[in-house]
């Protein structure tokens, strides 16, 4: 009975089987494909032109499971490695480790050998060396002892892993996510392909089998030389950030000294039903920003619906909903000038409801104006008595914003006979807590006007009734008389999205927003995150209307080329390619806790807010409790906060956000805590602890 150098037995049915692959074809020493027809060596276990097995004839049977020469079928080699050992699907006879030999380009016929692992990296890990006028080209073979990139491809469609052990790194920072291939520098070595595994001379080549080679692509090899798996790639947003302090700003960035306007952000703000849309849409009319036809046509139309003194109301509220609800629902935009700002309009809304919304839009402000209700209850009702009113709210809200300046205009003083003591009672009242905010008294200003009866809104009050206790501001000059605020183009270009606006028919998207820091133009790359994707800058418009350059401190519309529209979103940020954002999940924060009736533990489900960004978050430790007056740890590991208490926690967020230390950028390090409607804690990102 004919046997084998290892031991093994080939019987006589594997003997026949194998002896009938000689009369598979016409040609002697040649097989005929079942499936192209062409006619392959005999040598071959697939098809040289389509790749299909050959069809060994014999009963087949169930795949052995045994070692092949001591080495397992299982071990931690590359499929397409133990492909190369297993047997050809339904027909291949049940001989362990058994190929087809060929000597010196001969066929063997039917005799079978057995074969190590060692023996096929001798087989085809044999360099092969051609030239052709003179030219060498070298043809790196794929190693088995690591996935081979049909492998790579079979993983992302399966949720089949690799064993331990191998030479590896696949992304799986999310479900489905498919294995990342990132091109070398053409100075590096991939890891499966170590230095002692190449070449140095020509002798190596001269005892290797060129016929095994010489239909293999060079393109392959010399790609298999170039590639290697990382865990990482720039699709997975692990970009390797620049220090702030190695940017260099460019000559086009800096501002021009040509007396041109300076821009102001300008956030209207207070209780709902105090009248903001009102005051704004009548300053705009008054500034010629809403011509007479189109007043005209808002006041026919609040007629017909019944609302006739919210007409200036409706030159910002847009909507449908809004209109018939007769509240604002989302941050309205308009632009106006004053002799000395460019001014950016944000009329934010009041109702308690809309508060993220608020947060969101008037998160850009520079300064505000805080619009109080001086009709007997609705002061009080604002301020909240015992709970906290949307007055306190939006004045607690703004000052985390970082806002410093404050212009608190009572409004509706007609309905209150211009009475000097409903204006003193209210000043002193809401002074206080302003105070208690963190305002400045010689940066706030007090104005007494009536949006509807026009007083004190461009010029100073015409009816006597006021303007005989009260001298001061109206409101365009107590806008004109803020300092300007100061606009940092010497950091990198950074600029959360507010709004995203897509154009499915020609596959454009635009992100809207505040320049932070530095500035664009036209052409500029830029880095759109968290999902870390390069865009080009197609087009910039400002105030409506297109520029060139935009820098910090400008609000707006930035048109993207080069980038799915799924990848730009509200609460991303687009920042300059070198110098990335960073995405975490885990923060710490220093709070100052809110008139909060419910006590904050550990455990605690809220909702966190930053710059446009909102995500569900826990905290997850209350690491100290600080004294209010020297900012130290005054209590370690305390059980709950209560309201008017500063802390340090820290927060586990159930997504990614952009985010940035205080201390490294103001605007993406400001936090605000909401749960269950209403804000119950503001503070600042102190540190980063996990990045996503």
């Amino acid at each position: 009975m004919p046997g084998s150098e290892d031991g093994r037995t080939v019987t006589k049915a594997d003997e026949e089987s194998t002896s009938k692959l000689d009369k598979s074809s016409s040609k002697t020493g040649a097989w005929q494909c079942s499936i192209c027809t062409y006619e392959n060596d005999q040598y071959l276990v697939s098809c040289d032109a389509c790749g299909v097995f050959r069809d060994f004839p014999g009963k087949s049977g169930s795949r052995d499971e045994e070692n092949v020469n001591g080495t397992s079928k299982k071990s931690e080699v590359s499929l397409l490695g133990r492909s190369l050992f297993d047997r050809p699907p339904n027909s291949m006879p049940k001989v362990a480790g058994g190929f087809l030999c060929n000597e010196a380009g001969k066929s063997c016929g039917a005799r079978l050998i057995s074969a190590q692992l060692s023996d096929l990296h001798k087989m085809f890990l044999a360099p092969s060396r051609s030239q052709t006028n003179h030219i060498v080209i070298l043809i790196e073979p794929f190693r088995f002892d690591a996935p081979s990139l049909d492998d790579i491809v079979s993983s992302g469609k399966s949720s089949r892993t690799f064993p331990k052990g191998m030479n590896l790194e696949i992304s799986h920072d999310k479900p489905g996510k498919k294995g990342l291939v990132e091109v070398l520098q053409d100075n590096e070595v991939p890891e499966s392909f170590p230095p002692s595994s190449f070449p140095n001379n020509h002798n190596e080549f001269e005892n290797s089998n060129p016929s095994s080679f010489e239909d293999e692509p060079h393109m392959l090899a010399n790609n298999l030389q170039s590639l290697k798996l990382e865990k990482h790639s720039p699709k997975s947003r692990n970009i390797k950030a620049k220090s702030n302090a190695e940017y260099k700003p460019e000559e086009w960035m800096f501002p021009d000294k040509e007396g041109t306007l300076s821009q102001l952000n300008l956030a209207i703000v207070g209780h709902v039903d105090s009248g903001k849309s009102t005051l704004s849409g009548r300053l705009l009319h008054l500034l010629g920003q809403i011509s007479n036809k189109q007043m005209h046509r808002y006041e026919r139309e609040a007629k017909q619906k019944g609302k006739g003194s919210f007409a200036y109301a409706w030159a910002l509220d847009e909507s449908i909903e809004e209109r018939e609800r007769g509240i604002t629902m989302t941050v309205a935009v308009a632009y106006f000038l004053t002799k000395k700002y460019r001014v950016v309009l944000l009329d934010s809304p009041g109702h308690r409801d809309f508060v993220p919304n608020m947060i969101s839009g008037s998160t850009q402000a520079d300064a505000a104006v805080l619009v109080i209700d001086a009709s007997l209850g609705a002061f009080e009702a604002g301020m909240g008595g015992k709970s906290v009113g949307q007055t306190k709210e939006h004045a607690q809200l703004i000052r985390s914003f970082g806002v410093e300046q404050l212009i608190v205009t009572v409004n509706k003083m007609d309905q209150v006979d211009f009475s000097k003591d409903r204006f003193d009672y209210i000043k002193l009242q809401l002074g206080h807590f302003l105070r208690t905010c963190g305002f400045k008294e010689s940066l706030v200003t007090w104005i007494p006007l009536s949006a509807l009866e026009n007083q004190n809104l461009l010029t100073t009050a015409s009816d006597i009734r006021l303007s005989c206790w009260y001298q001061g501001y109206c409101l365009l000059d107590a806008i004109d008389s803020l300092q300007s605020p100061h606009r940092d183009v010497l950091k990198p270009f950074l600029l959360p999205i507010c709004d995203v606006i897509s154009k499915y028919s020609s596959g454009q998207v635009t992100a809207c927003g505040k320049i932070e820091t530095g500035a664009i133009r036209i052409g500029s790359k830029v880095l759109v995150m968290p999902s870390g994707d390069p865009a080009i800058v197609r087009n910039i418009e400002r105030d409506s209307s297109t520029c060139n350059v935009a820098r910090a401190g400008d609000n707006v519309v930035v048109s993207l080329h080069g980038v799915d529209q799924g990848q730009v979103i509200q609460g991303g940020v687009l920042c300059h390619p070198d110098f990335p954002v960073t995405i975490a999940s885990s923060l710490e924060l220093k709070i100052l806790i809110l008139d909060i009736a419910t006590p904050i533990i550990i455990g605690s489900q809220v909702e966190l807010h930053i710059h446009h960004a909102k995500q569900a978050a826990k905290v997850v430790k209350v690491l100290s409790l600080l004294d209010p007056k020297t900012g130290s740890a005054a209590k370690k590991s305390p059980r709950m906060l209560v309201a008017r208490q500063r802390a340090i926690v820290e927060v586990a967020l159930e997504g990614e956000i952009c985010v940035e230390e205080f201390s490294n950028c103001r605007a993406l390090g400001r936090v605000f805590l909401r749960a269950l409607g209403s804000t119950i804690a503001v503070g600042i990102v102190t540190r980063i602890l996990q990045e996503a």
